[in-house]
């Protein structure tokens, strides 16, 4: 006897293989720049890898009543949303500014505001003066959510819809990433945009004009080489040669590293171990907690310092020709 399941809500179906879907995806490029999910001027087509959901296209299959819980996207990254239809879906927005007054509405509700499942009380809201954009998506809508906005969504029919983050280069998408990338590891919540890796291809790819904006990538990078010498001495100052770096060069696509124990970002300098037959990887902290005298450490390397100061020295803000009469 086959037992049959209705799906009532179908989220993240990876559209992303070209060779499945090209009539759609091609479709996509006829977007505006600034929309499209790989453009050069979208800092997430430089991450160097597919994050599915985020330089990617993916599907969400929705009946009438699916809802979306209350949310802003990966590390405050805008997202294009596009309704194929055949129903409608009612959306809720927040402007970012806001989103502080909505994190202590979680707590005082006992709700986690990162990791939680929440949906707004519109007098709640309202009592906290927090403005409140309410819209109707019609089949063939396209809804761009801006950096950072609060936004929950309900489907009033059936309904499918595509979507993909952006990052518009900007000092205001950049900074509101960078903010959130720390937030989360305080919270000790995954970004799973690596913010350290992504800062170090835009300086080897991307000419930046805007000063703010470059000057927050260049206090990124300095804190990220200041961060790997600090590591580098502190090796040779508490193991000597007891603990020797060994130098794996990274493939073109491959993907960012996280500590597995408190799942932040691991750039460069690798502690790898194994558990359960796997070969993982920690950061410093979680590795000296695990073996303090990192016995049954590797300790890998994937740029080298000159590597890094050279990328760090060329990328210099790119002054645009001025206009003489």
């Amino acid at each position: 006897m086959s037992v049959y399941r209705t799906i009532k809500f179908g989220t993240n179906l990876d559209l992303s293989d070209e060779n499945k879907w090209p009539l759609q995806l091609n479709e996509l490029k006829k977007l505006p720049a600034f929309m499209r999910v790989v453009s050069p001027g979208n800092l997430l087509s430089h991450v160097g890898y597919t994050v599915l959901g985020m330089n990617s296209v993916q599907l969400y299959m929705k009946v009438p009543g699916s809802r979306t819980p209350g949310h802003q996207e990966n590390i405050n990254f805008c997202s294009v949303n596009i309704n194929i239809g055949p129903g409608d879906c009612e959306w809720f927005g927040v402007a970012y500014e806001y989103w502080g007054v909505i994190n202590r509405l979680c707590e005082k509700n006992d709700v986690n505001y990162l990791t939680g499942s929440w949906w707004p009380i519109l007098e709640d809201l309202y009592d906290a003066h927090v403005p409140v954009y309410r819209f109707i998506q019609k089949p063939g809508d396209l809804v761009f959510v801006n950096t950072g906005c609060v936004h929950w969504v309900q489907a009033i029919g059936w309904c499918n819809n595509i979507a993909w983050n952006i990052g518009p280069l900007t000092y205001t998408q950049y900074y509101a990433a960078i903010e959130r990338y720390e937030w989360n590891k305080l919270n000790s919540c995954k970004s799973i945009v690596p913010m350290i890796h992504l800062t170090w291809n835009i300086a080897r790819n991307i000419r930046v004009s805007d000063r703010p904006l470059y000057e927050l990538v260049k206090f990124i990078l300095t804190q990220s080489l200041n961060y790997i010498q600090s590591v580098l001495k502190y090796l040779d100052e508490r193991f000597a040669n007891e603990v020797i770096l060994r130098k794996q060069l990274r493939t073109s696509d491959e993907p960012a590293h996280y500590c597995v124990t408190c799942e932040c970002e691991v750039f460069d300098i690798l502690f790898v171990s194994e558990m359960d037959r796997k070969n993982v990887v920690r950061c410093l902290d979680c590795a000296l907690e695990c073996d303090k005298h990192l016995e049954n450490v590797v300790v890998l390397y994937q740029f080298t310092l000159d590597d890094l100061q050279t990328v760090y020295d060329q990328f210099q803000l790119s002054l645009l020709p001025t206009l003489t009469n």
